[in-house]
């Protein structure tokens, strides 16, 4: 095993070792700055199996900094457990980002990409959160199971994500902050073999990592 390996898989045991014990962002954010930049492009996300780490995984600023957008990212989950109860938050990237995942079940009914009415009031009190926190960009990314062919669940993922987006935009959050994409059935989560693992899959996640402002304000200290 080469040098660069052996410092992979030391630094992915202790991305695991913190998210086990419970730690903050705010430290998930400083121990990440340990030679950071030799593991940005690696794909540790994808050894961890989490897609949208791995998405984001380059982004990573560590230190002080990093830990800075960590207490700001610990704040804004904490937000979004009360105001969003029916979605997953997770914080991602050695917590300088975080991770919303809506089952698609209960944004939208079967082969659907209209947005229900329980889904609208869950949106509603995301974007909430998300014009409380402007120094943030969102990735909106859909996904669905392998039920059907490919280019039907690519062509319902992108437009799940679409929906989203724009009821976002409906809702008062700038354009310029997000994008979305479909992933079809590309990227489960879950074993596609069972009903349990199918709805798992379908899925949207929405990833919201720190913008350059607040990058930049983190190093000056603030």
């Amino acid at each position: 095993m080469n040098k660069t390996k052996v410092y992979l898989a030391a630094l992915l045991s202790v991305a695991i070792l913190l998210s086990g014990c419970g730690a903050s962002n705010t430290v998930k954010g400083t121990a990440i700055g340990v030679g950071a930049g030799a593991a940005a492009g690696a794909g540790i996300g994808k050894i961890a199996g989490n897609t949208a780490l791995g998405a984001v995984i380059g982004a990573a600023v560590g230190g002080t900094a990093g830990a800075v957008i960590g207490k700001k990212m610990d704040k804004q989950k904490k937000e979004l457990e009360t105001s969003v109860p029916d979605a997953t938050i997770e914080t991602i990237n050695d917590g300088e980002a975080l991770k919303v995942t809506f089952d698609s079940g209960i944004l939208f009914a079967t082969n659907s990409s209209t947005l229900s009415a329980a889904s609208k009031n869950a949106l509603t009190n995301f974007s909430t959160s998300l014009r409380n926190n402007p120094d943030t960009d969102i990735k909106i990314i859909g996904h669905t199971d392998n039920t059907g062919g490919a280019d039907l669940n690519q062509t319902l993922s992108e437009k799940r994500a679409q929906s989203v987006y724009d009821f976002l935009r409906s809702q008062g959050v700038a354009a310029a902050r997000m994008n979305y994409e479909g992933k079809g059935y590309r990227e489960p989560i879950a074993d596609n073999n069972t009903a349990v693992g199918r709805q798992q899959n379908r899925r949207v996640e929405i990833v919201i990592l720190a913008n350059a402002k607040m990058v930049n304000d983190a190093r000056q200290g603030y």
